[in-house]
């Protein structure tokens, strides 16, 4: 067996799914359940619809996307999470063999991508204070994605930057992933009817708590679609199961208890931006789920691990320019009182 014919990559690493009673703000995970629209949909189902295949058109799923967003359905592409539509962006777009652009600092996936399909990429250096250096992005390139807001840095761009991008590349496809963009500024969605080399990314995972369904969509042109559909029809007829079309189109559908539980984030997170500051801890002006904090003088791996000894679970990341911060994704607020006090306890 020659094992210089397999494809060998170094994979992405998610953030771990530990057992047992743990304060867990480590996955930009909701703190809170899913909708009881979603409940109720998953309870009525008939169990007699699991030995059928699932409409792999994710028909209803996809009204209700459309409904809720103004976005003609021949518009929307469904997946199994953002990480699937992403992962089927890179293999439906950046197939022209020049380098793809994407900053240095952002969702650790895009390289692991671009490696098992074998796209060449280029990363941009971000600036100094987290944001995007534009003029990195006007080079010749196969393909741009971007992750706004950012992770783990949560900073986000103006939507006047994401066009500057977008005009400079008009033949290559800008993605924009906004995984995070309902905790806070303006969508590029508006931009799909202006400009046809736009594909946005959007997820169920954070804001309407379905990490565990696994629920990605993205907006684009018919044409963009099209290609996507074809790519996916090609991989998997059948990728978002029954159970997952219900509650996508069940959570859409429920926008009061989403933007309830959606501020109650926002709310707890300012409220924890208040009390790092007070630590002394540097931040961008986070506008996701998470904050991404380091404190002058701190050993951010020698915390992380206390606070893990604590069973209190935050990310850190072992890699240049970052390896001083820790990620906090904001919990109840019960939580995340604990977790200061913790942290307040640590650094005595």
């Amino acid at each position: 067996m020659r094992e210089d014919n397999f494809r060998k990559v170094i994979p992405y690493t998610p953030g771990e799914q530990p057992g047992g009673r743990v304060i867990k703000l480590n996955t930009n995970e909701c703190p809170y359940p899913p909708s009881p629209y979603v409940v109720r949909a998953l309870t009525e189902m008939d169990p007699d619809r699991l030995r059928l295949y699932p409409d792999p058109l994710c028909t209803r799923f996809i009204k209700a996307l459309s409904s809720y967003y103004k976005v003609p359905e021949n518009m929307i592409f469904a997946g199994v999470g953002s990480d699937d539509v992403l992962s089927m962006c890179f293999m439906t777009y950046f197939n022209s063999g020049r380098e793809i652009l994407f900053p240095d600092i952002t969702y650790s996936f895009y390289d692991v991508w671009a490696d098992v399909y074998r796209v060449p990429y280029k990363t941009v250096p971000l600036l100094d204070d987290f944001s995007l250096d534009v003029e990195g992005f006007k080079a010749g390139n196969g393909g741009v994605i971007i992750a706004n807001p950012n992770a783990p840095t949560g900073r986000l761009e103006k939507t006047e930057t994401i066009e500057e991008i977008l005009k400079a590349n008009n033949d290559s496809v800008v993605i924009v992933d906004e995984a995070y963009i309902d905790f806070g500024g303006e969508s590029a969605l508006p931009l799909i009817f202006k400009y046809d080399n736009l594909i946005v990314v959007r997820t169920l995972s954070k804001s309407r708590a379905l990490a565990g369904m696994r629920l990605g969509y993205a907006f684009g042109n018919e044409k963009l679609i099209k290609y996507l559909n074809d790519v996916k029809f090609s991989v998997n007829s059948y990728t978002l199961n029954t159970p997952s079309i219900l509650a996508g189109e069940a959570a859409i559908e429920d926008d009061a208890y989403f933007k309830e539980i959606r501020d109650k984030v926002i709310k707890v997170r300012e409220e924890t931006k208040q009390s790092l500051k007070e630590m002394g801890f540097e931040f961008c002006d986070s506008m996701t789920n998470f904050i991404f904090a380091k404190k002058q003088g701190m050993d951010a791996k020698a915390v992380f691990e206390k606070l893990k000894e604590r069973n209190i679970y935050v990310r850190y990341f072992n890699k240049p320019r970052i390896n001083e911060y820790l990620r906090i994704s904001i919990g109840t607020d019960e939580e995340m009182k604990t977790f200061i006090k913790a942290l307040k306890e640590i650094l005595e």
